[in-house]
């Protein structure tokens, strides 16, 4: 009889044992660790793909955001007021941004005959009509345009006879179906607009882009200038920021013609986490003052 081994007591045969070899343990354990460190391989790919593409989603979101809020701004500007301008790491798009656009009465009518009711322009005019009645309120800083066309005698940014002074304010009242517009200060428009367009505008807007520090900022609330703001100390006020992570910046501006809408070209780049998206937009702008 063997040390150690197990008999049947009835039959006075040896029993058989089962188990495992070391070795055959040491294969099974080499094993389970080769197919945890491939299925621990793909987990990961499958995680990190998750969150390269969360990344991703959430820069697209962010860079969308800051175009179509550029994109509403350049839509709503003044005819022939957007214009670009570059120094260094920094590039802005400025435009003057439009309230509400109607058509002045420059004669008599069934019932608007009187002479406040029509818009003088051999003479300095507080009161006169347009066509069909307003609806919208106006802002308190509200200033009128009329024939705008983006050059020296007319342009909105030299605060010359195509706009209303600052110091100038703007009232409206309802006059029958249509509404009578008061300035505070009897104002003569130079130019006629072949249309009788008036614009009511509340001031300039701009976006400032930074690749050095990275940032897209908007401004507004500040003084229209002959030159073009760009530095900071420019605005004279705080702006708001309207991207950061940005790595790079394109505007540009085709200004077309009064008979042809001009095309405002905004590109934007934000980086993240090692995760980049650049998207481009275009943006028509109507330019018939």
């Amino acid at each position: 009889m063997k040390a150690g081994a197990l008999w049947n007591s009835a039959s006075r045969t040896p029993i058989a044992q089962s188990g495992f070899t070391l070795i055959e343990i040491i294969i099974v354990i080499i094993v389970l660790g080769i197919i945890g460190a491939i299925g621990a391989t793909f987990v990961n790919y499958t995680v990190e793909g998750y969150d390269a593409q969360t990344r991703r989603a959430a820069l697209v979101d962010d860079t969308t955001l800051a175009l179509s809020r550029m994109a509403r701004d350049i839509r709503a500007a003044l005819p022939n007021s957007v214009r670009v301008a570059s120094n260094g790491s920094r590039i802005a798009i400025e435009m003057i941004n439009v309230v509400a656009g109607e058509r002045y009465r420059d004669g008599p009518g069934p019932n608007h005959n009187g002479d406040n009711a029509i818009l003088k322009f051999n003479k300095p005019d507080d009161q006169f009509n347009v066509l069909p009645g307003m609806t919208q309120s106006l802002p308190a800083d509200t200033r009128l345009v009329i024939y705008n066309v983006g050059i020296s005698g007319a342009n909105a940014y030299d605060n010359t006879n195509v706009i209303t002074p600052a110091s100038t304010t703007v009232a409206t009242a309802a006059d029958t179906d249509e509404t009578q517009v008061t300035l505070s200060a009897p104002f003569q428009f130079t130019y006629r607009s072949p249309d009788q367009r008036v614009y009511f505008v509340d001031g300039p807007i701009s976006y400032v882009c930074d690749a050095a520090q990275h940032t897209l900022t908007r401004y507004s609330g500040y003084t229209l200038m002959a030159t073009q703001p760009i530095a900071n100390s420019d605005f004279g006020t705080t702006g708001a920021l309207a991207a950061e992570d940005v790595s790079g910046c394109n505007f540009a501006y085709s200004p077309g013609t009064a008979q042809r809408a001009g095309v405002a070209t905004v590109s934007l780049t934000l980086a993240r986490q090692g995760e980049s998206v650049q998207l481009l937009e275009q943006v028509h702008v109507i330019n018939a003052p």
